[in-house]
């Protein structure tokens, strides 16, 4: 019979291990600038703007289950939003970023609509063609949006000068950690077991009370609310905004990185943006080799690991941990 005593000082154990390993991660990511040379830290830049990328998407897709590609849209609003804010209307860059936030959480809204009358592939076309028309207005709106020739972002200052490299890392890593705690703060809390039971089964979740289109609408809000935030971020990060950038080659590339590290799992929301936006860099030198890398690397996950990279870990650790278990009723 199992010791409750034991049960509970392992849980708590665990729980001490993983706090531990998350400061352990955190101080060295704090120390990264120090090892690393100019183009390195833009790459690490770029990597945290994808992790928050891959939740925005993973919020829809993989705890929600709506298959939605929107994604690429609503990062595109939050960079335009933001570098048009500073523009035409001389904002500060905290200012700029908070409203390329709010128009990325109203597209997001305003994209969720359609999800309570239709679902699967009929919505997967709706929110593309949203995407598409809103390219299009970045490109004939041109008084405005600076026409398919994009505009250059004004130097980017937090209360005080303009930022190097490093000094948007940290500013960039500061505001991940809190989008990753704010996310899982909403997960575990009932709107994010809402997200999952409308997933699971919707007329079974209306059954038990839920409130189907306001989960939907508040999994999408906060959806676009991140990626918009994550567009302020790319949009400091590359000093320009234009809209090639945000087509369908974008949203493929959030999909894989999605697949990749995992549905339904924040960690592999980060390990697939890590992969995806490192390793092109890596290979780099080799002309050909990125895509046949990225190719295989998406048929091996698929089909060996269904449910990502993430999943893969879990599963093993899950084992090491009820073997554990069984070692310490047994002791």
């Amino acid at each position: 019979m199992a010791n409750p005593t034991n049960s509970k000082n392992l849980a708590r154990g665990q729980g001490r291990s993983k706090r531990n390993a998350i400061f352990s991660l955190l101080v060295l990511l704090c120390l990264l600038p120090l090892a690393v040379n100019d183009y390195q830290q833009f790459v690490a830049n770029t990597m945290l703007v994808y992790c928050l990328v891959a939740i925005a998407l993973n919020i829809v897709l993989g705890y929600l289950g709506q298959l939605a590609f929107a994604n690429a849209a609503f990062f595109g609003i939050g960079a335009y939003a933001t570098g048009l804010s500073m523009v035409h209307l001389g904002a500060s860059f905290p200012v700029a970023m908070v409203l390329g936030a709010a128009c990325g959480g109203v597209a997001g809204v305003i994209v969720g609509l359609p999800a309570l009358r239709v679902r699967g592939y009929y919505l997967a076309i709706i929110t593309l063609a949203f995407g598409e028309l809103m390219r299009w207005v970045y490109v004939h709106q041109d008084k405005f949006t600076f026409g398919s020739g994009g505009f250059t972002v004004p130097p980017i200052t937090f209360f005080g000068p303009s930022l190097s490299e490093s000094g948007k890392y940290y500013l960039f890593l500061a505001i991940v950690v809190i989008s990753v705690g704010a996310t899982s703060l909403l997960l575990r809390s009932r709107y994010g077991r809402a997200f999952v039971a409308v997933r699971n089964n919707e007329l079974a979740a209306a059954s038990l009370g839920i409130n189907v289109n306001r989960t939907k609408v508040i999994a999408f809000a906060w959806s676009g609310l991140i990626a918009g935030l994550a567009g302020s971020l790319y949009a400091a990060l590359n000093g320009r905004v234009s809209p090639d950038t945000f087509g369908i080659a974008q949203m493929l590339m959030h999909f894989a990185i999605v697949m990749i590290g995992g549905l339904g799992s924040l960690i592999g929301s980060i390990i697939g943006a890590v992969l995806l936006t490192g390793l092109p860099e890596l290979l780099r030198n080799f002309p050909g080799l990125e895509e046949i890398v990225f190719s295989l690397l998406l048929i091996i996950v698929l089909f060996l690991m269904p449910k990502g990279i993430s999943g893969y870990l879990m599963g093993h650790v899950s084992l090491l941990r009820e073997r554990l278990y069984r070692e310490k009723d047994n002791a």
